[in-house]
């Protein structure tokens, strides 16, 4: 079946292209301007630390709202979450565009922006990512999420470049088209149709939380591909450094910075292109580990590079491996999760992610400041490798994955009890 004959599947995707476009250039340009702005007064290594704090900035009210936004998506229509988060994510955008005309950007709105942003993407994350599985037949789901990541790629592909290149016109113009594509991201987001629901919990809000915080403990397979992300991505966070890559070490500026930003992207977007017609069918546990452990060994490269192609090779070969660990877990997470916890469960994941990524962000900027860029992303590179090596050992249901198969239900259980006794049996 052609997944495009599904009509919510075909706004979803446009949807997600739109806003993830937009999205990819909004992150360059505030890193660069908060870079920029901070060169022109202080040392390189407290620029880069102001890069990480930019980080912790958008993390903070993810993990802040981590547990309400996850029952929220569990009780509340998923598309009405959706396209209230963009209309914040629009309105932020716009007020940025507005201050760059009238040259009233400063530290502070950069700052206070960055906090606004977190909270829209907290709830879009779940909402949008456990709404995903209800577009399509469930055999479908993995060809699903190569789409889907396919769309959020190719908009981190073209987003940098792009943002890059606008804002070398002004710094106005980055901002006005971002928020021309939020808004085309909002009208797709109104073209998705009426979904299936889940049945409400009869659970307090307090109690149905804390099932979905023991449904990830207790479920092997979903604890270990989440955190495993948390931890790897945590420490080898090289993107954040991109700025300082870019002004102070290969010394190609603003014009080069897209395509550094843009090469992870353009890695990950061609394998996830691959993996729509030929999907890993078996030995999923140890092809992920494997490749985690290539993000490491990339992220190595990468740092210790001061030859531009070589340094954007290494870029891609990250973004390549990143994306098979990725189409892998969330495939599995997505199979091993039920639909009536699947907000909750997305929360977490989404908390979990942001933490690998804004966090990570954070941490590379405080390593920066105290080791020096490049040799905080050698570390990261490295203890990317020994997080990989630590995981596969602790948990072994996950390394012995072997196929996309959800596990099944019994009769007169709940789908959520039998997919953590099985797991539990497993392992």
């Amino acid at each position: 079946m052609n997944l495009f004959a599904i009509p919510n599947f075909r706004a979803f995707f446009v949807a997600r292209l739109a806003l993830n476009i937009a999205s990819a250039m909004l992150v360059i340009v505030i890193g660069w301007q908060v870079y920029d702005l901070a060169r022109a007064t202080m040392s390189q290594r407290d620029a880069a630390f102001l890069l990480g704090m930019i980080g912790l900035a958008q993390f903070l009210p993810l993990f802040a709202l981590t547990l309400v936004v996850g029952y929220v998506a569990d009780r509340v229509d998923r598309r009405v979450i959706a396209r209230a988060a963009n209309v914040l994510t629009l309105v932020c955008t716009t007020v940025l565009a507005i201050l760059a005309l009238t040259g009233g950007v400063t530290m502070t709105v950069l700052f206070v922006v960055a906090v606004m942003l977190g909270v829209g993407r907290a709830f879009a994350g779940p909402a949008i990512s456990a709404l995903a599985p209800n577009l399509v037949p469930r055999d479908l789901l993995p060809t699903a999420i190569a789409w889907n990541s396919i769309g959020w790629q190719v908009g981190a592909v073209l987003g940098p470049p792009i943002g890059g290149y606008l804002y070398a016109v002004s710094p106005a113009t980055p901002y006005l088209v971002a928020a021309a594509l939020f808004a085309i991201g909002l009208v797709a987001l109104f073209l998705i149709g009426p979904v299936p629901r889940p049945a409400p919990s009869p659970l307090s809000p307090w109690r149905a939380t804390l099932e979905g915080l023991g449904y990830v403990r207790r479920n092997q397979i979903v604890l270990g591909a989440i955190s495993l992300d948390l931890f790897a991505v945590l420490l080898g966070g090289a993107t954040a450094m991109l700025p300082v890559y870019a002004r102070d070490i290969l010394h190609v500026g603003v014009g080069g910075l897209g395509p550094l930003r843009a090469a992870p992207a353009a890695g990950a977007a061609l394998t996830a292109l691959v993996l729509t017609r030929w999907q890993v069918k078996r030995h999923v546990g140890v092809t992920m580990f494997a490749c985690v452990a290539l993000f490491g060994v990339s992220t190595i490269v990468f740092g210790v590079s001061t030859w531009l192609p070589l340094s954007l090779a290494a870029l891609a070969v990250l973004g390549a491996a990143d994306m098979i660990s990725v189409y892998i877990r969330s495939a599995l997470i997505q199979l091993h999760t039920p639909d009536a916890m699947r907000g909750r469960v997305s929360a977490v994941s989404g908390v979990f992610i942001s933490a690998s990524n804004e966090l990570g962000e954070f941490e590379s900027g405080v390593t920066a400041a105290w080791l020096g860029p490049v040799e905080a992303v050698v570390a990261g590179g490295v203890g990317a490798v020994v997080v990989t090596a630590i995981w596969a050992w602790r948990f072994p249901v996950l390394r012995r994955a072997d196929r996309f198969v959800a596990p099944p239900v019994s009769h007169g259980a709940s789908e959520a009890a039998i997919m953590i006794e099985q797991q539990e049996t497993r392992a």
